[in-house]
């Protein structure tokens, strides 16, 4: 899912020979999204400067846990740890995470970055926390059999991190916060799409489980090749619901400002080209990792410029259109 130390655990809230002056920590959650999401990185780069640095930061310890927990780096490997082990290391960011947003003196600098970036913005301490319940679910092998299953799990893991985008920028207000975490239920879905192959061999299945029945899919036989079509099949009604929360988000750039709205106009479009790829292949969406090309990152990055522009003069003349009331979001989001 989102640096992990290579052969080191987090133990003690600290980890040995990875303590960085807080100047440097900026350079080190470059990296890190760079080299962890190429299309993030890409958007990122139409923030101004200072939100931009903001950003990397928060990302940076978003996929040091992701990383963490999943046994990869930079999103990719699949280091094999055993549960046990992946509760340990749960609970090490847990408290480390925990630290970091009390103040207390922490050393790596992914929890230094978000230590620096909470403080700032005043980012309540139960979105981050939020984002570790989402790690949990993967260490627990939580199962998903609704929609609404699924959709949970999606905010845990990308519409909480959405929220606190939206606090980097600037944003407060619970109506607008709502289609912040609508953006990142919409990218995970998105993800889950991509990669739900890849998940499933590792044993993982994010497909709602009443779905794949109602395809005829067993969900331990979801990456059986026999079941290509009818497992496409469920992944375009994912993509369907995807599709209605990248469009409930897009009402929420007009509470930005130009940079900030273009960067997520940006992000959105490329993400959604990605769900894009994933329909044109049809049954053999799963062949090959599905991606959106430099020369389509350019064209979405222009049309995120006209999009937030737009957004920033004509739309705030008008009312948002209110949130769909049968769209799913958090109960206690705010």
């Amino acid at each position: 899912m989102f640096p992990r130390p290579v052969g080191k655990r987090v133990a003690a809230g600290r980890t040995e020979g990875l303590a960085v002056s807080v100047d440097g920590v900026i350079d080190k959650s470059r990296t890190a999204i760079r080299k962890g999401s190429k299309s993030f990185a890409a958007a990122a780069q139409l923030f101004d400067a200072d939100t931009r640095n903001n950003v990397y930061m928060l990302y940076a310890w978003c996929r040091y846990c992701d990383d963490l927990i999943d046994g990869q780096e930079m999103g990719f490997g699949n280091e094999q740890i055993s549960t046990a082990e992946a509760r340990d290391r749960l609970a090490d960011l847990r408290r480390l995470t925990s630290a970091a947003l009390a103040g207390e003196n922490v050393e790596h600098p992914a929890f230094m970055g978000l230590q620096r970036v909470a403080q700032r913005y005043q980012i309540p301490n139960k979105y981050p926390l939020e984002l570790i319940d989402g790690f949990a679910m993967d260490v627990e092998g939580r199962s998903y059999s609704t929609l609404e299953d699924t959709l949970l799990y999606c905010y845990h893991v990308a519409g909480v991190v959405g929220v606190m985008m939206a606090y980097v920028m600037g944003v407060r207000e619970p109506q607008v916060l709502g289609r912040a975490a609508d953006l990142g239920i919409a990218f995970q879905l998105t993800n889950i799409s991509r990669d739900v192959m890849d998940d499933a061999r590792n044993g993982r299945v994010y497909l709602p489980g009443h779905w794949l029945a109602d395809a005829g899919v067993e969900s331990d036989r979801l990456a059986d090749p026999v079941h290509r079509s009818a497992v496409f099949a469920v992944v375009e009604r994912l993509l369907s619901v995807a599709d209605r929360y990248y469009a409930s988000a897009g009402e929420g750039v007009r509470a930005l400002g130009f940079r900030a709205g273009w960067a997520v106009s940006t992000a959105s479009g490329v993400y959604g080209d990605i769900g894009s790829v994933v329909r044109e292949r049809g049954a053999a969406a799963w062949d090959e990792r599905a991606y959106v090309s430099g020369g389509r990152k350019l064209l979405w990055a222009a049309r995120g410029g006209m999009r937030a522009l737009g957004a920033v003069s004509l739309d705030r003349r008008r009312e948002a259109p209110p949130r769909a009331p049968d769209l799913w979001i958090k109960p206690d989001l705010c």
